[in-house]
């Protein structure tokens, strides 16, 4: 390749370099388009104050331990002192447990 090229090829580099060391240095947020990956033993530590957030609005879809991810579940009612609607309760919050993946 002739001089100029390779020149003109390591200052695209560099602005793309740049570019992106802008987004780390100078964003408010990390935006990933490949999964993250953390090695074994390693853990995720979040402040004390006034706590963090898995999923900011309702329609956001999360979930654990491999099982497709869903938006929040609904409301559940409170149960009254019947056995069927403390029967409906408690199969609501087994599928919500479910479907988010903390149950298989």
């Amino acid at each position: 390749m002739p001089p100029e090229q390779e020149i003109q090829q390591l200052k695209r580099d560099m602005e793309r370099i740049k570019a992106m060391l802008e987004m780390l240095v100078y964003s408010d947020r990390y935006l990933f388009s490949k999964d993250i990956q953390l090695q074994d033993g390693r853990n995720i530590q979040v402040a004390t104050g006034t706590g963090s957030r898995i999923g900011t609005a309702i329609g956001q879809k999360i979930s654990v331990y491999g099982v497709t991810p869903v938006i929040q579940a609904g409301a559940i009612s409170s149960p009254i002192a019947d056995v069927t609607s403390l029967k409906t309760a408690v199969d609501a919050i087994r599928t919500a447990l479910t479907n988010f993946g903390i149950t298989a």
